[in-house]
C-alpha cells in the first residue's frame, strides 16, 4: 500500500510537472499579459488596515476565481450559488470589508520557481476571468496576507509579518471557524496573545453544502468576538455575511499552516501530521488529538 502511495504521488508530480512547464512556455512565447492589473495593498499595509481599523476581509485566490464559474477545486465542489456570492463579493465595496487578491499581477521575481510557473499557468488558462471581476481604479488588498512564508523567495520579511499579525487578534475573544482537523493555534504559539479562544468545527471538504447551519451558529455569538475562518472559499463568503451582520470576521485562510511551516524553516510544502494540509502529499492523513485544551474549546460542531 505505501509502494502504491509513492508511485501515486510520483504520477502526479510528472503530469503536474509537465502540464505546468507546457503552459509556461506558451505563455512566454505569446508575452501574455492581463488586460487588468489591478493595484494590490502590500502585507504591511493590509495587516495595517486590518488591525487599526478592525476590517473585515475577504480572501480571492486561484480557487475562489475558478469557483466563480462552478469549476471545482479539490476540496469543494462546484455550487452555481457559491459561484453567485463569489462574483458578488468580490465586486462589493465597503470601507470595513476588505476584498483581497493574490498580488500575482506584476513582479513574480519576488516568489520561488514553483510559484511563479504556477501563477504563469494559472493566468494562461484563467486570466480572462480576473479581468472580467477586477477594475483597475479601485485599490485591493493582499491575498497572501495570510502567505507570508512559502511561496517568497526570501523569507527575511516572514518574521515581522507574523509578528505584526498577532495585533490584529492581541486580546480579543476569538472564533475559529475551523475544518474538523484544521487545528489553528494548536502545538504553535501563533494565538497565544487572544485574550479567549473558541472553535466551531465544520466538514472539511464541501463546506458550503452547509452553509446555512455554519452562519447559523456564528450568528448565536456576541458581536464583540473575533471570527478567524479557515474553510476554504465557504470562508469568503462567510467572512462578508458576518461583516454585514454587524462582526468582524477574517478570512484566516492558511496562515497557521504557514506558520507552521515558517517555524520548521521548510523549503517545500509538507504535511503536518496533526493538521489537515491540502496542499501536501499526504495531507489528508491526521493524527487524533489528544490536547484536552483544544477540546475544551469546540463549542460546536457541524460535521
Amino acid at each position: 500500500m505505501e509502494l502504491k502511495k509513492i508511485f501515486t504521488t510520483i504520477r502526479y508530480k510528472l503530469r503536474y510537472g509537465t502540464i505546468v512547464e507546457w503552459y509556461n512556455f506558451w505563455y512566454i512565447v505569446f508575452q501574455k499579459k492581463q488586460k487588468t492589473i489591478p493595484y494590490i495593498a502590500s502585507i504591511d499595509e493590509t495587516i495595517r488596515k486590518i488591525a487599526e481599523e478592525r476590517c473585515s476581509i475577504s480572501r480571492y485566490g486561484d480557487g475562489e476565481i475558478l469557483l466563480t464559474i462552478s469549476k471545482s477545486i479539490g476540496f469543494q465542489e462546484g455550487n452555481p450559488e457559491l459561484a453567485k456570492r463569489l462574483i458578488d463579493i468580490i465586486k462589493s465595496k465597503n470601507e470595513k470589508h476588505l476584498v483581497c487578491i493574490s498580488d500575482t499581477f506584476s513582479n513574480l521575481n519576488r516568489y520561488t520557481r514553483s510559484a511563479r510557473r504556477f501563477w504563469r499557468t494559472h493566468f494562461y488558462l484563467y486570466g480572462n476571468l480576473w479581468d472580467k471581476y477586477l477594475v483597475s481604479e479601485r485599490t485591493y488588498y493582499n491575498t497572501f496576507v495570510t502567505r507570508p512564508y512559502m511561496d517568497y523567495a526570501s523569507k527575511e520579511e516572514s518574521k515581522n509579518w507574523f509578528f505584526e499579525m498577532k495585533k490584529i487578534w492581541n486580546n480579543r475573544d476569538i472564533i475559529f471557524i475551523e475544518g474538523e482537523t484544521s487545528r489553528l493555534g494548536v502545538g504553535n504559539d501563533l494565538f497565544n496573545n487572544a485574550r479567549s479562544v473558541r472553535r466551531i468545527l465544520c466538514p472539511a471538504r464541501n463546506a458550503f453544502n452547509s452553509y446555512d447551519t455554519i452562519l447559523n451558529e456564528a450568528l448565536k455569538i456576541e458581536k464583540e468576538v473575533l471570527f478567524l475562518i479557515a474553510l476554504g472559499p465557504t470562508a469568503t463568503v462567510l467572512s462578508y455575511d458576518l461583516f454585514k451582520s454587524g462582526y468582524q470576521a477574517i478570512d484566516a485562510g492558511h496562515v497557521d499552516i504557514e506558520y507552521e511551516w515558517y517555524r520548521m524553516n521548510a523549503k517545500r510544502k509538507v504535511r503536518i501530521p496533526s493538521k489537515f494540509v491540502n496542499e501536501a502529499a499526504n495531507g489528508n492523513i491526521v493524527t487524533e488529538s489528544s490536547d484536552e485544551n483544544y477540546k475544551s474549546q469546540i463549542i460546536c460542531s457541524i460535521i
